[in-house]
């Protein structure tokens, strides 16, 4: 274990390897390739059991925007480890906390290196929308469940997540717990899937019906344990919490659908067209899933802030971009963000509200990879 600086801490968040040239006449928006770190953890303590007493919700507003999170810090090593500890929540009601050790990758194929150093509104009632409604109500079984639209899903607590693995789901932390403790109905959590629903054992419909929205229900598998940041928990109170608004859910049982991988998120310079793309279950158009796509208005390192229109309900779902992965020469699409919710804010004077989303950055993705995989061999690649 050696000791690095700093100032290799503070390259480590932001280095982004071989970066492509957005130049020449065969240019492909390409994934980047980062050197991504290893998130690792250290030791685990036994909880209360928590009372699950908060009321779910299913947005978060914020009075910090842009410029007032640009003019933060960025955490240090010691900041970092305690934000990136987590909270784990199982379907029987027990409750751990962990403790995580950060870690580069040394040269050959032995360990990791340690990294150790001492290096830190005005709410608005619930329209999301900005002019006219661009939101897309998806219908029909030939769309809702084929890729990439089958990969969101629907939270018991009213939120909207994405499968990201066999049996994980990416979601808002605020969809589960408000800071301070679970929200109710978390230890029955549940997430639903949509399906067909079919009448007398029928598998279609006929065709007095077939120009009609095909019904649809929602088929549910229970949650068998969540993690949250700390950096949720401990932050809620002020803006740094809206920085680690996500969790993972993971299934009592696979959901034998495809998934979408989670990817780090590129500049919003490099993004395709500077655009971003979310489908979420918003709450003013019941049973439906509802796809949007806008461009990205600004950034900081750990939020992404737009105007697409969206409602709460919206809140966890997984905001994607298709790129070019030059390894395997083909295009994927990646989840590069949790939308959160929305921020009105005070831009030099003027009144100016955003959708935000959380950016999965280098650090983000090595926990949440590690959290599904369990190995940080098989989280190299972001």
């Amino acid at each position: 274990m050696a000791e690095i600086p700093g100032l290799l801490f503070l390259l480590l968040l932001l280095c982004v390897v071989g970066q492509v040239s957005p130049y020449g006449a065969f240019w492909k928006p390409t994934w980047p390739a980062y050197r991504l770190p290893v998130v690792l953890p250290q030791s685990t303590l036994n909880l209360a059991r928590p009372d699950f007493g908060a009321e779910a919700k299913l947005e978060v507003s914020s009075s910090c925007g842009p410029q007032c999170h640009k003019g933060t810090p960025l955490p240090t090593y010691e900041e970092a480890k305690q934000y990136l500890s987590y909270e784990t929540l199982y379907s029987n009601g027990s409750r751990t906390e962990t403790q995580v050790g950060i870690y580069i990758l040394s040269n050959g194929r032995g360990g990791a290196q340690h990294q150790d150093s001492e290096s830190s509104g005005k709410s608005r009632r619930k329209r999301q929308i900005y002019g006219y409604d661009s939101r897309f109500s998806i219908f029909g079984k030939d769309f809702l469940l084929n890729y990439p639209f089958s990969t969101s899903v629907k939270l018991s607590t009213g939120c909207t997540g994405t499968l990201v693995a066999e049996k994980h789901v990416l979601t808002a932390a605020h969809c589960i717990h408000d800071g301070k403790t679970y929200v109710k109905g978390t230890q029955k959590l549940r997430v639903g899937f949509l399906k067909p629903k079919f009448k007398d054992g029928g598998r279609g419909a006929n065709s007095s019906s077939s120009a009609l929205p095909e019904k649809m229900k929602f088929q549910w598998i229970r949650v068998k344990r969540t993690h949250v940041p700390k950096g949720w928990i401990k932050g809620n109170a002020n803006d740094i919490g809206m920085d680690y608004d996500y969790a993972l859910l993971e299934l009592k049982k696979p959901h034998k659908r495809k998934f979408m991988k989670i990817g780090v998120s590129p500049p919003a310079k490099q993004l395709p067209g500077g655009r971003i793309h979310f489908s979420g279950y918003d709450n003013d158009r019941p049973g439906n899933l509802v796809y949007r796509f806008c461009d990205v208005k600004d950034e900081t390192y750990d939020l992404l802030y737009q105007q697409c229109d969206a409602q709460p309900g919206a809140s966890g779902s997984g905001v994607y971009v298709r790129m070019w992965k030059r390894q395997q020469q083909k295009w994927e699409r990646k989840i590069i963000g949790i939308f959160s919710g929305h921020q009105w804010v005070d831009m030099n004077g003027s009144p100016q509200d955003f959708n935000v989303a959380v950016r999965i950055t280098p650090l983000k993705y090595a926990q949440i990879c590690y959290w599904i995989k369990g190995n940080y061999l098989d989280c190299r690649e972001g």
